[in-house]
């Protein structure tokens, strides 16, 4: 049956039948058949490829999978509950998915539901752009003790990906001195009054409330005028209710010399850091009882993370202690044979995301985890393209994720007008995948059942004063998608 309406919603996004390819003989005319693309994720890439696609040609016919019941990857399950403005984007999105040549389809896990062979048999060009999934390894003994985490883990637990949580004790470290790592450092010492005004997921805010952490350490390898975060962050931090910072001095020996040589962006990230760590708390400050404690620890690398007594938790960590060769964003963290231990029962590991290989027949750099392409055209791999950090590996922003989508989508356009990528056979695109995911017992969510998971998620926040109240499971998403 869903196949029935994919089918049918398919022929009335499409062309009249002599342009689709039916001639009035009822023979095949190839020659303007509507190229059929599809791309694998759901995130922020993927979505600015589809949208740069379908306004580059009339003619093109996109459609995305996702592993999830839901769309919008990291912008649901990657951004700060506190940074609500981020998630605007969603709107365009919305917009995009909804367009007469766009159509989604949520809860098919391309790999393992479906081929990527399979698609390029369906389609003339598969975009894959499915995101980092993976969690970088520290590669010290620990690591696997409970009481440490990736990031990315934390990160989806309280924006409704993940259940774990440990939060009995005084002090976490935070591996990593990114947007990412001070996001988990606010969160961590957020006042309950203004995370349960978000949309946290509920069992994250009950457990924030019962939480012990009352000091976070922010860990990097280098120093001040190499710290990856924006002094956006790092002004949160400062200004975040009943917290104080809590530097070291000597971390910032030099700093104001080279403040001169800076770009301006650098240089005033670099000036808040030195005025958070240096001048001497006024007397507002002394009188101000602040319970928790949150501070930038520099030139110190992880070289393994301690258990307690039974070796079962974690109990601290042990830091090298490093020095700098080189100067600037390009000095180089070397470990000088100090070490420091740290008592702390939370580690979390912010030291980056990394792609993961889908389907044997894709090609893949394991080094860089990324796949090997040349404008987002997958090398040796015709018709088979890739945007997104699974392109570039897990850098930057929104605006550079939409700026590198941009790219892989002319490139795109421009095999297709020059003839490399052969658009002219005619495809069965969404119509064949539908037939196929039926018989494997696989149903689709498309975008229309993606808002009546919407509507209740919004419904439920309504009713506790918050703007959504995520639906925690892939089973009660496909409950909700499937009435």
């Amino acid at each position: 049956m869903f196949c029935l309406f994919a089918a049918i919603a398919m022929i009335s996004h499409s062309p009249s039948a002599d342009s689709a390819g039916m001639n009035g003989s009822g023979n095949a005319s190839f020659s303007t058949c509507s190229p059929k693309v599809c791309i694998v994720g759901s995130g922020p890439a993927a979505f600015y490829t589809a949208q740069s696609l379908i306004k580059a040609r009339q003619d093109v016919e996109v459609d995305l999978y996702e592993r999830l019941p839901v769309p919008f990857g990291l912008v649901r399950f990657g951004v700060a509950p506190d940074h609500p403005e981020v998630k605007n984007v969603i709107n365009t999105f919305t917009q995009t998915a909804k367009h007469s040549r766009c159509s989604f389809y949520g809860n098919v896990n391309v790999g393992k539901d479906v081929s990527v062979k399979e698609l390029q048999q369906a389609y003339h060009a598969v975009v894959l752009s499915y995101g980092a999934e993976g969690n970088r390894s520290m590669g010290v003994p620990g690591e696997d003790l409970a009481g440490v985490y990736s990031a990315k883990d934390f990160v989806g637990w309280y924006n409704g990906l993940k259940s774990l949580s440990y939060l009995s004790c005084e002090t976490a470290v935070i591996l990593g001195q990114g947007n990412v790592a001070l996001d988990v450092a606010r969160v961590l010492l957020s006042p309950i009054d203004i995370l349960k005004k978000t949309d946290i997921t509920q069992p994250a805010l009950e457990a924030l409330a019962e939480s012990q952490v009352r000091r976070v350490l922010v860990v990097g390898r280098r120093g001040p005028i190499q710290v990856a975060c924006t002094i956006k962050e790092l002004r949160e931090m400062v200004n975040l209710p009943n917290t104080r910072p809590d530097m070291v001095a000597a971390d910032f020996e030099g700093v104001t010399e080279a403040l001169k040589d800076l770009q301006r962006p650098r240089k005033r990230l670099t000036e808040l850091m030195l005025k958070t760590a240096l001048e001497i708390p006024g007397e507002k400050e002394k009188q101000n009882k602040a319970s928790r404690f949150w501070g930038l620890r520099f030139f110190r690398s992880p070289i393994e993370i301690l258990a307690d007594p039974d070796h079962n938790r974690t109990a601290g960590i042990r830091l090298g202690v490093n020095r700098l060769e080189g100067s600037g964003e390009g000095a180089r963290a070397v470990l000088t044979g100090e070490v420091e231990d740290v008592t702390c029962g939370l580690v979390i590991s912010s030291i980056g995301y990394k792609s993961i290989p889908i389907d044997p027949s894709v090609p893949f750099d394991s080094r860089k985890a990324i796949v090997p392409n040349n404008m987002g055209r997958i090398e040796q791999a015709a018709g088979l393209y890739c945007s997104g950090w699974l392109k570039t590996g897990p850098t930057g922003v929104i605006a550079t994720t939409m700026n590198n989508s941009f790219d892989t989508a002319r490139s795109m356009v421009e095999d297709m007008d020059l003839g490399t990528l052969d658009v002219s056979a005619a495809k069965t695109g969404s119509q064949s995948i539908c037939a196929l995911l039926e018989k494997r017992g696989v149903k689709p969510v498309t975008f229309s059942d993606w808002e009546k998971i919407d509507t209740v998620e919004m419904r439920r926040g309504e009713a506790t004063g918050k703007p959504r109240e995520k639906l925690l499971t892939v089973e009660e998403m496909l409950q909700v998608a499937q009435k």
